[in-house]
């Protein structure tokens, strides 16, 4: 998966937007103004930090070395994926779906119900 592909992927979930909140090189990923996914545009090889469960994130981790704690993020819910590495795209699309859907179930019912009527 290219960052075009991650980037239309993300696009395609339903409330997201995408900006450049903290610098001219890190596009990031909210959902009803909350960030779910993030990536430098110029850092090689493309990986992504995504937001996950502290117990998967910890079996990521041991079970895939392309899976480490989340550059500048808090270690325990954020992952940086290498999305250059051997990792399936759905294994990809499940980690992005994932990080997605822990911000949607932790957003308040007002907004919950904004999202559904998107």
């Amino acid at each position: 998966m290219d960052i075009e592909t991650f980037r239309e992927y993300c696009l395609s979930k339903k409330g997201v937007t995408e900006g450049f909140p903290f610098d001219k090189s890190t596009l990031v990923f909210k959902v009803m103004g909350k960030m779910f996914a993030l990536t430098g545009l110029e850092k090689t090889p493309f990986s992504v930090n995504l937001k996950c469960d502290p117990d998967r994130a910890l079996e990521l981790r041991e079970q895939h070395p392309e899976v480490a704690p989340g550059y500048h993020m808090n270690k325990k819910h954020w992952n940086t994926v290498n999305f250059s590495g051997s990792l399936s795209t759905n294994l990809k699309q499940e980690l992005i779906d994932h990080s997605y859907d822990l911000i949607v179930n932790g957003l308040t019912k007002k907004l919950k119900q904004e999202l559904e009527n998107l």
